[in-house]
């Protein structure tokens, strides 16, 4: 249970499963919302995978050749698209401290509630190579650029004339979640269809994994995280059963998985 602060993420990467905001108000009806995110919360943590072994984290030893770590010039027209769920940010954080910032332009929809977006987002900026930022509406798709869908909006991607953008917008909630990884990722299939890697990581239930299905379908290149390496195996487990992933694969080789499907 947390206020706003970066301890919740220092938490977080020494092993924490989750954290669940406390309520800004003291009606009724926000106490019992807040109930009952504790509850699912609870009982999440109770399943989660939190003896994940040293050998599935992240090898900061690993090198990219020339040939994979792709050039900017043929990445302006493409994009990685990433979903994630409890367990996601410290899952996240990992795969960016070996992607290439020459990698195409990166959007994520992390389940995630307000300002903790933004401190998220300022957090990966600060310890990655990446220019990362909390979407907000009309920012462009760029090579070595991370958008993260801002807590309680959905994000979708938009292509306007040359450029792709994304618009963050209220709605209702998808799956249970607002900012949904479906949002996310069947906005991806539409707009950049075989000029996408989606991924999915680690989080507990089925949000992303149609869209991700869909972003298949159009032909875009998708990885799911494997279930010794997730803290909860839900969505990616999905989106294996329903034909979603075309690679399943552990936290530590996932940005490998991606260098190699560009």
């Amino acid at each position: 249970v947390s206020t706003v602060s970066d301890a919740v993420f220092d938490a977080m990467s020494v092993g924490a499963v989750d954290f669940i905001e406390k309520p800004s108000a003291n009606s009724v009806e926000d106490i019992k919302e807040f109930i009952a995110n504790l509850i699912y919360k609870v009982k999440i943590a109770v399943t989660a995978n939190i003896n994940i072994s040293e050998d599935k984290t992240i090898d900061k030893t690993i090198n990219y050749s020339k040939d994979t770590d792709v050039k900017k010039e043929s990445n302006f027209h493409k994009v990685i698209a990433i979903g994630a769920s409890t367990g996601g940010t410290e899952a996240i954080s990992s795969i960016f401290k070996l992607l290439p910032t020459s990698s195409p332009g990166i959007v994520i929809a992390q389940h995630i509630p307000p300002r903790f977006s933004t401190m998220f987002a300022n957090r990966l900026n600060d310890n990655t190579k990446f220019i990362v930022k909390e979407a907000k509406t009309g920012d462009l798709i760029e090579p070595g650029k991370v958008l993260v869908a801002p807590g309680n909006k959905h994000m979708r991607v938009k292509k306007q004339g040359k450029h792709y953008k994304v618009e963050c917008f209220d709605s209702d909630k998808v799956n249970g979640h607002r900012p949904s990884v479906d949002v996310l990722f069947e906005s991806v299939a539409e707009e950049y269809k075989e000029n996408a890697t989606g991924v999915i990581l680690t989080g507990m239930g089925y949000d992303g994994a149609k869209g991700l299905l869909s972003m298949r379908q159009k032909g875009a290149k998708t990885i799911g995280q494997d279930k010794e390496s997730c803290v909860v195996y839900g969505m990616p487990q999905v989106a294996h059963n329903i034909g979603a992933v075309e690679k399943q694969v552990s936290l530590e080789k996932i940005p490998i998985a991606i260098a190699e499907l560009l």
